[in-house]
């Protein structure tokens, strides 16, 4: 089963995280005191990073000629010996102070490094441009503003810098006492056990909010059959529990495994920690070992395990617990399915606990999951009150028991944070005591032991692929607490700082790599409250996992608020700002490699911010300043040849964008959306040629000739509230790149193209929303037949028709139609359209009573359509 069809919803109950109290929250405190011990786990992918960067960069025309190629051999050839043991140095930095010190220094110099390295491929899009041009006394003039002299030694230098202070890492004692550990990219880093194994038994009297839960699972597990599943699967149903780390997996499923309905309902019960390492001959050994009560002999081969296993199975209904599944080979766990599942009685149960979705729909026979949520905040005070105070003792301790409201509130609803804690004050009355962990951060309490929330956490992180921790390192600029955040925008970030890579997965586009894992860490409850917008997913993050996120992030984000930037380390690479306040920029002048500057709210951004953030970092890769309120962008921002995406939206008052933007050759994300009064977008757009997206509104009524129309690298294009607008732009180069267009809310805009050439398309999504003067899709659309998967049209109010050849559309999975009044119907021969899974109909009269179901006239003509809705 497809786990998308599912959106796992960890709920937080508890929804008082307004604006004002992220402003006040001890994480902030504790992202400025930088307390606790720092995780240093990324060391590991930055240097696999660098590696291919130095082989492609040393094979470069521009490499050759500023003569540094030795150089740049050498220097991969250091980090090369470095990187052999940087998966023993993260695995035993959590237990050395002196090792995590050292790798922090290593991961600086990667940086570093990784901002040189990025100057030769500022340098060869440059060049690219340039070429493009056309003229030798251009390109005379554009190389006019370097000494190609002084850039080839100051270039060199830098390089030379770079390989001494990795020399010097690797002449440390640090080094010396490593050792080279594979890697295992399926597994994650590190291939160790971290955790003890689980038993079956638990107290129910200690479990506190699963009782509905509970009654769920033992509900299914009581069930004789199973209706959902076929084959050779019909006497054994399995279920899977997913949650988060934390939240209860394994207690719930001891507490099912021991309920006393179930007990006498069984002939056998089995309980098998599972964890990474699924080995299919040592789970049938020790599964072996639990049904017939007794330890199994060295030295028998898997046959005669499998042979013994099916004996002791055979014609008995059994109940096997699988707990804290990883795997996601669906053909390991068919081999050990199968053996599990011949010739059991009818009746018999499997139940997985699991932190991944992904897990879940590759066991699952039922057709859906038991998908944890978080406790209640009333729950979780229960529970707290039960760890942390003797029978009836809080009734004596009133400002203990408040002080413990407030805890309980930071623990966001997981029962191991609040055990943790409550187990931390448990019949201490001393006021000062809670007073430290109500205004500490749950994981600062890591050093304490092997039961703490972060610990936890920290195993589902270990177990990632070096491409998800960065992915997941980077989500520490997402401000905390925050209502939702855009797939897209997290996408685009990690596109700016180099975490895509498309060469392991074929054709795929840097969005859709993107969009991948994305839904990785989403099956791996990293994201919660995920929703389906079509075109993106909204979500969330659960307070934990932010936590868990700042300190993977090593000190490298620091989130800004009303406390100013105390603390701030010089080596801070990205900063997130709540509030802007008076003397931050005195306190910018000392930084000068940050890579991110995200403003949340502008309204307090004077001009020497912007113009310190310009002329001091160089390197920086985002910049997003949203809302704000100036007229004019200051033209040194094409200075920033680093930059990748620049986020200008909802600026009311701006009226143009400086022409020098059109400098930035790396720019692959620019937003204009919301500048309502911009007069114009830049003149020479057309030189941007690494831009992949695109959103703007402009109060231009048409589109001059080598500008938008130019941009062949175009993946994603939106267009919304352009009411001048009248055509879309007469060069059509951009449409053969394009995968998205967003067109809403253009009151002049004719779709019709009559330059168009007949270029093939190969658009993914399109969307329509307020464009009055579309009665019919253009016939250009048709470029499109065999890509197009979703086709969303809004608020067309004069609509009358679809033609006839969108049938053709055999790719097309979606089709959203609202709010279009004279829209009669849909075209004949719908039922060509194969792939179509969902079609939705709202404020649309005709269509709604002619495809009603069932009782319509037409509705034949989309009854093979899974999923038909009628409204929003």
């Amino acid at each position: 089963m497809n786990p998308l069809l599912f959106i796992y919803l960890i709920k937080r109950k508890h929804h008082h995280h307004h604006y004002s109290y992220y402003l006040n929250s001890p994480a902030l405190t504790l992202s400025r005191k930088k307390k606790g011990k720092k995780m240093a786990d990324l060391a590991f992918p930055l240097a696999s990073r660098l590696i291919e960067k130095l082989t492609s960069i040393a094979s470069e025309e521009i490499c050759l000629a500023w003569g540094v190629k030795a150089d740049l051999q050498k220097l991969g050839y250091t980090m090369s010996i470095i990187k052999d043991v940087l998966l023993d140095a993260e695995e035993k930095q959590k237990h050395n102070k002196q090792l995590r010190s050292w790798l922090q220094q290593l991961n600086d110099v990667f940086l570093d490094a990784e901002d040189l390295l990025d100057e030769f491929e500022c340098e060869a899009l440059r060049r690219q441009v340039v070429r493009g041009s056309g003229t030798t006394r251009k390109v005379r003039r554009f190389f006019s503003r370097s000494n190609p002299v002084a850039f080839r030694l100051r270039v060199g230098h830098e390089i030379k810098d770079i390989r001494e202070r990795l020399h010097e890492l690797k002449d440390d004692k640090n080094f010396s006492d490593l050792r080279t550990v594979h890697h295992h990219p399926h597994l994650g880093d590190h291939v160790r056990e971290n955790r003890n194994t689980t038993h079956s038994f638990v107290r129910a009297s200690e479990v506190i909010g699963r009782e509905t839960e509970k009654n769920e699972i033992v509900d299914l597990l009581m069930v004789q059959g199973d209706d959902h599943q076929g084959g050779d699967n019909r006497n054994v149903s399995i279920i899977p529990i997913v949650g988060l780390g934390g939240l209860g997996k394994t207690t719930l499923a001891k507490l099912v495994y021991n309920d006393e309905r179930l007990v006498g309902s069984f002939e056998l019960r089995m309980w098998q920690y599972v964890s990474v390492d699924f080995d299919v001959t040592r789970l049938t050994k020790e599964i072996l070992g639990s049904a017939i009560g007794t330890q199994i002999s060295e030295g028998l081969s898997l046959d005669q395990l499998q042979a013994q296993l099916r004996d002791a199975l055979k014609d008995k209904k059994f109940l096997l617990v699988l707990d804290d599944v990883w795997n996601e080979d669906r053909i390991k766990w068919s081999e050990l399915r199968d053996l599990l599942i011949e010739g059991a009685k009818i009746g018999s149960k499997i139940l997985v606990t699991t932190r991944n979705i992904s897990v879940a729909s590759i066991m699952s026979t039922v057709g859906t999951y038991i998908n944890l949520e978080v406790l209640s905040f009333e729950d979780s005070l229960s529970l707290f009150v039960k760890c942390a105070f003797e029978e009836g003792q809080e009734r004596q301790h009133p400002s203990l028991y408040e002080m413990g409201k407030d805890i309980v509130r930071k623990c966001g609803g997981v029962p191991l944070a609040v055990k943790t804690l409550g187990s931390q004050l448990y019949s201490k009355t001393d006021e000062r005591q809670w007073k430290l962990i109500r205004d500490s951060e749950i994981w600062e309490l890591e050093r304490e032991g092997d039961g703490h929330i972060l610990p936890a956490l920290k195993l589902s992180y270990t177990q990632l692929p070096s491409h998800l921790k960065q992915c997941l390192a980077c989500c520490s600029i997402l401000p905390k607490n925050y209502i939702e955040f855009d797939s897209r925008e997290l996408i685009n970030n990690w596109m700016a700082h180099g975490i895509l890579e498309s060469r392991d997965h074929g054709n795929m586009e840097l969005e859709d790599v993107g969009e991948l894992y994305f839904k990785e860490l989403w099956d791996r409850s990293f994201f919660q409250n995920v929703k389906d917008y079509t075109f993106c997913y909204r979500f969330d993050m659960h307070d934990v996992i932010h936590d868990l996120v700042q300190s993977v992030a090593q000190g490298e984000s620091f989130i800004v608020d009303s406390a100013g930037t105390k603390g701030v380390s010089e080596n801070v690479r990205h900063l997130t700002f709540l509030e802007v306040g008076q003397n931050v920029s005195t306190t910018l002048q000392k930084l000068n490699k940050v890579r991110t500057i995200q403003v949340e709210s502008c309204e307090n951004i004077d001009e020497s911010f912007l113009s310190t953030c310009i002329s001091r970092f160089k390197y920086l890769r985002v910049l997003k300043l949203t809302n704000a309120s100036w007229e004019l962008l200051p033209s040194s921002i094409g200075s920033l040849k680093h930059l990748k995406s620049l986020n200008l939206a909802g600026n009311a008052i701006i009226t143009q964008v400086p022409n020098s933007i059109c400098k930035l050759q790396s720019l692959q994300t620019l937003s204009l959306s919301r500048c309502v009064n911009l007069e114009e977008l830049p003149r020479d757009m057309r030189k941007l040629i690494s831009l992949r997206y695109l959103d703007f509104t402009t109060k231009q009524s048409s589109f001059p000739d080598n500008g938008v129309g130019c941009l062949t690298s175009l993946r994603n294009l939106s267009i919304f509230e352009c009411s001048n607008l009248t055509c879309l732009p007469r060069d059509t180069s951009y449409l053969a790149s394009l995968r998205t267009l967003m067109i809403g809310n253009c009151k002049q805009l004719d779709l019709v193209m009559e330059n168009y050439q007949g270029i093939p398309l190969r658009f993914q999504k399109l969307g329509i929303r307020k464009v009055p003067r579309m009665a019919t899709l253009p016939e250009w659309f048709q470029g499109a037949t065999n890509t197009l998967q979703v086709l969303v049209i809004r608020d067309c109010e004069n609509l009358e028709a679809l033609p006839g050849w969108l049938t053709s559309f055999t790719s097309l999975r979606r089709l959203v139609l609202a709010s279009c009044p004279k829209l009669l119907s849909l075209p004949e021969e719908m039922h060509r359209l194969i792939a179509l899974t969902l079609v939705r109909i709202r404020n649309c009269p005709d269509l709604e009573r002619r495809y009603q179901r069932d009782t319509g006239e037409d509705w034949p003509k989309i009854s093979h359509v899974p999923n038909v809705y009628f409204l929003d």
